[in-house]
């Protein structure tokens, strides 16, 4: 719908200036990466890091359609041609159960490492997006809110105050939530979600696989104790009728 438009076309730059603003900040931004990396755990995060990840683009918009979505179409391209994968492409309208319920769908999906939507964003009565999505949130990720606005000042001035892009991690799946605009989007995937979102969602989904290897074996260790008794009960009662 036209509320991303809205939140960062206010003038048809609106998001693009939203979005490039901090290009020359850009590669403070991976040295900050860096820095969080040696503070979080010595160093040693690449080890977690996702080579590849699998996607899934939804598009929040009452008046588009799949065949007119050109933030979905870039967002799309953008994570395909960085040799990821997208699983999933959506299109809902601007309502704050659909954005709520979708999210928390995907986010479950066993196949997608990461979320992101486009639209919603903006300060019109129908941009609900933030809202939908905050409660879903486990762990919050203000930094990508915050560097995006301030990659923004350059296209659109203090209009950026109006974008209200945010992101977290939802079920362990990173969920970064963009503007409609075309111009928004290319900012936020190419310049900041892009570069760490295979940190991200290594770091998100950090364990989980052991913890599922874990329970496994405890189910299967339970299965087999249970399967025992069962048999000790059946000889018990063969012998008590003999």
């Amino acid at each position: 719908m036209s509320d991303d438009d809205d939140d960062h076309q206010h003038d048809g730059h609106d998001r693009g200036h939203d979005d490039h603003d901090d290009r020359d900040d850009h590669g403070h931004g991976h040295h900050d990466h860096d820095e969080h990396g040696h503070g979080h755990d010595g160093g040693h995060h690449h080890h977690h890091d996702a080579e590849s990840v699998a996607a899934a683009v939804v598009t929040v918009s009452s008046s588009r359609s799949t065949d007119e979505d050109p933030a979905g179409d870039y967002v799309a391209g953008a994570f395909e041609e960085a040799g990821h994968e997208v699983v999933v492409r959506e299109l809902i309208p601007d309502d704050y159960d659909s954005v709520q319920g979708t999210v928390d769908r995907l986010t479950r999906r066993k196949d997608t490492d990461v979320v992101v939507t486009t639209g919603g964003t903006g300060v019109t009565p129908d941009d609900v997006t933030p809202e939908a999505v905050r409660g879903l949130f486990a762990k919050r990720l203000p930094g990508f809110g915050e560097l995006f606005r301030r990659r923004s000042v350059e296209e659109v001035g203090t209009r950026t105050v109006g974008s209200r892009a945010t992101a977290g991690v939802v079920s362990a799946t990173p969920v970064f939530c963009l503007p409609g605009s075309e111009n928004a989007v290319r900012l936020g995937v190419d310049e900041i979600i892009l570069p760490e979102v295979g940190h991200l969602v290594g770091l998100a989904g950090r364990g989980l696989d052991d913890e599922e290897g874990e329970e496994a074996a405890d189910n299967e260790t339970g299965d087999e104790a249970a399967d025992g008794e069962t048999a000790s009960d059946s000889d018990a009662s063969s012998e008590g009728g003999s």
